[in-house]
């Protein structure tokens, strides 16, 4: 792929949008490959991604340090086993640093349409900070960017609440909560380690749970400074260390995916951590789950069953019905009067809003493309239609039990073959996934789906899409995604060439020829 002129702005061989673990990833990839020609386009004016957006109180991840980290670039300080959210956004900034990256990230760019020219065989590129065109976009936004909050539509009432609102993902650190009542909406990831770090200083904390989650000892200690002396001298021990994480969890995918009824000996560990912490039966009863354990996202956090055990927490299990002033009302006619609302409330994650400003080779956009029968793209990367159009995190990638940094390098892998194939195809020229090929992957994915928790376990999560259907999880370990992605497959792809020039269009077709993989 040589450089090409047209269109508006500069022209790079590879557009990256976004800069949390995905986009950065990519980055150092590329220019692993020698590849030095591409821009990372940040809507924000830092690096981090969800690691930079979500700054709430208690913040912190919930897989083991050493494994959620990149495998090319190991950090042997993580202070925790369990690492808040300060050391991994440092972790990332430090990424930044140490590849050479800032010099192509372009901060305070957010991406408002990108469009697939045929004639040129590239993406025009609008962003907030002007336009440009590239070869190929790796999309790296991320299913956890953005922020899920009822319309007033849907929540009556909302947009009359005289008091303070806002999400997890965007705290309002100006906003002193001290001795205000304030009200949590959800009982997710987030809520569970806020509600314990904001317990004591609040006046009043009401949860409105319209679900109770499954929870399970958070198992964290610090690390102390021989270990990180021993990892930095000896990178085998940190090698060790993160291998034993992975091998375990492995091990435990099969659980999930193929024998959720072997989870009922996880469901009593979570019901005993309940039961040490929470003495009142009454509130046990309201916070123990109807579904088998796994089927939503299950929470780690020795401090919130505690939390709500306190009295100055009330916890009304029913979801958030409306807003009638300052008084919130559930919907089994439960009451709260509250100063604040923070919203822990999700993110769009099976409609992902960058989809409506994707427009690929037919005129669609990909949100389009995607009415019908929800994401789906081949091997959670290329959708048909959208040529070197590649996402990181796509369909069908996240997990339910170990580190997403694992996917993420995965799917990197199967950008740089990309290039790679790109390279040995020479001249202009895109690569377009087949319906044929994701239809295949798809009915294989959705096809082994149905034996696993999150189909089988009688929930409904935010894995689901409108439909009901799974299109957010991997039904298998991370070594079999890594296997089914380490190349790209040409039977699998159109390869698309600019036409000679001179040649006629017939009948509005585009400029372009599209040549069979392999014929």
């Amino acid at each position: 792929m040589g450089e090409h002129k047209g269109g508006n702005g500069p022209h790079v061989r590879v557009a990256v949008v976004g800069s949390g673990f995905g986009g950065l990833g990519a980055a150092v990839r590329l220019r692993r490959e020698g590849i030095t020609d591409f821009v990372v386009l940040e809507r924000a004016g830092s690096v981090g991604g969800t690691w930079r957006d979500n700054d709430y109180p208690g913040c912190a991840c919930d897989v083991p340090s050493h494994l959620y980290s990149f495998s090319f670039a190991p950090n042997h300080a993580w202070p925790r086993a369990f690492s808040g959210q300060e050391h991994i956004r440092a972790y990332l900034e430090h990424v930044a640093d140490v590849f050479g990256l800032r010099p192509h990230i372009r901060f305070d760019s957010e991406v408002t349409r990108m469009a697939w020219d045929a004639e040129r065989l590239c993406w025009d590129i609008e962003t907030s900070s002007g336009p440009l065109s590239a070869d190929l976009v790796v999309s790296a936004t991320g299913p956890l960017s953005d922020p899920k909050v009822p319309t007033p539509a849907e929540l009556p009432g909302l947009d009359s609440f005289p008091g303070k609102v806002f999400h997890s993902a965007r705290w309002d650190h100006g906003y002193d909560l001290r001795g205000k009542r304030v009200a949590m909406i959800g009982t997710g990831a987030s809520a569970a380690q806020i509600v314990p770090a904001i317990q004591p200083e609040v006046g009043r904390l009401t949860l409105f749970q319209r679900t109770p989650p499954w929870v399970l000892p958070r198992v964290d200690r610090g690390i102390s400074g021989a270990e990180r002396w021993l990892h930095k001298q000896l990178p085998f021990t940190a090698q060790a260390r993160r291998g034993l994480l992975w091998g375990v969890r492995e091990l435990q995918v099969q659980a999930f995916t193929k024998r959720p009824d072997q989870l009922g000996l996880v469901e009593r560990l979570a019901k005993r951590h309940m039961a040490r912490a929470v003495k009142d039966p009454e509130l046990r009863a309201r916070l123990t789950p109807d579904y088998r354990i796994g089927c939503k996202r299950i929470l780690l956090s020795n401090t919130y069953y505690p939390a709500l055990t306190r009295p100055n927490v009330d916890v009304i299990a029913s979801g958030l019905a409306k807003v009638d002033g300052s008084m919130l009302v559930a919907a089994d006619g439960s009451t709260a009067e509250v100063d604040a609302i923070v919203f822990g409330t999700g993110f769009h994650v099976t409609d992902m809003p960058i989809a409506d400003r994707v427009v690929g080779a037919e005129g669609r956009t990909l949100a389009e493309a995607w009415a019908d029968g929800g994401m789906r793209s081949l091997r959670g990367a290329s959708a048909a239609g959208f040529p070197n159009w590649m996402t990181i995190i796509g369909p069908n990638t996240g997990l339910g039990n170990s580190s997403m940094i694992l996917m993420i390098e995965s799917q990197l892998n199967y950008m740089v073959d990309f290039v790679r194939q790109l390279d040995v195809l020479g001249g202009r020229v895109a690569l377009d996934a087949r319906p044929a090929a994701v239809a295949a992957w798809n009915e294989r994915v959705q096809r082994r789906m149905e034996r696993t928790v999150w189909s089988t376990g009688g929930c409904t999560s935010w894995y689901l899409d409108a439909n009901g259907r799974n299109t957010t999880v991997w039904p298998g370990t991370t070594s079999e995604f890594r296997s089914a992605t380490r190349r790209v497959e040409l039977s699998e792809y159109v390869v698309v060439r600019a036409a000679a020039p001179g040649t006629k269009t017939i009948g509005g077709a585009t400029d372009t020829e599209k040549v069979e993989a392999g014929a």
